[in-house]
């Protein structure tokens, strides 16, 4: 947008009726005043247009009929030394014209309707408000520098392998979780080789034989368990005892047929 304004110029206000006036040398810094301009005595009388080329303003006085530059005020800044309102009127500018061999003079123009006054002040502030928002979005772009473009070119494609995503997912899918024990600890799992309980422990080696003794039987035996011990009585023997110290009393119920 800011190189298209660059290449043309563009007619930001026209105004059919303004009035030039000659301003006296101003006295103090504060500021003109429209009473001393002999208000009633212009030195001019035209046809006001504002243009726009790039990022400064005309301000053009041409003649109504033939359109003929009269005189022209470039604008830079808004507001500043170029334009200047008056302290005692809203209809009455100051503005500093500038011929092509850059001499510059300052003279005071007026409208006769109030709001012709205000569209030429609206229309240099929306100008300048343009310039400080194209300015500030060229210093974004500079701080922010170029931008990386991710998206896909047109045709180009991407592919995917699945099947090792596959494989990764159902690797990983497989793992056990370990055990925990008492108080939430992870049980280690048991080292390599381990047994299960169900097996039988291994059998005790045999008696030690020291190096260059013969294999005799004695070697070789291996002591086998002893039988076991005769009970020293009967289980039985006192029960015995009981019942047979009264032989006589069971006899004795018998009843013989």
């Amino acid at each position: 947008m800011a190189a298209e304004r660059e290449d043309y110029e563009a007619v930001l206000c026209v105004k059919p009726a303004v009035l030039v006036y000659r301003v006296p040398p101003r006295a103090s810094n504060r500021g003109y005043r429209a009473a001393e301009w002999q208000l009633d005595q212009p030195a001019w009388s035209g046809r006001l247009r504002i243009t726009a080329r790039g990022s400064t303003a005309f301000i053009r006085l041409e003649d109504k009929t033939s359109g003929e530059l009269f005189a022209q005020a470039p604008v830079e800044q808004f507001p500043g030394i170029a334009v200047e309102s008056v302290t005692d009127s809203s209809r009455y500018f100051v503005i500093r014209i500038e011929d092509e061999n850059g001499r510059r003079a300052f003279i005071g123009v007026g409208f006769a309707d109030r709001g012709d006054a205000f569209d030429f002040n609206v229309a240099l502030q929306d100008h300048f408000k343009w310039v400080r928002q194209q300015s500030e979005l060229a210093r974004q772009d500079l701080d922010q520098g170029p931008k990386l473009d991710l998206g896909f070119k047109e045709g180009q494609t991407i592919k995917l392998n699945i099947a090792n995503m596959k494989k990764k997912e159902g690797a990983t899918g497989n793992t056990r979780p370990r055990p925990a024990g008492p108080g939430g600890l992870t049980l280690l799992p048991p080292p390599p080789g381990g047994k299960s309980c169900g097996e039988r422990p291994p059998s005790l080696p045999g008696p030690a034989r020291l190096p260059g003794t013969p294999i005799t039987d004695s070697v070789l035996s291996w002591p086998q368990p002893s039988a076991p011990a005769a009970p020293a009585a009967d289980a039985w023997g006192d029960f015995a005892k009981a019942s047979g110290s009264t032989p006589n009393q069971t006899q004795g119920n018998w009843v013989q047929f």
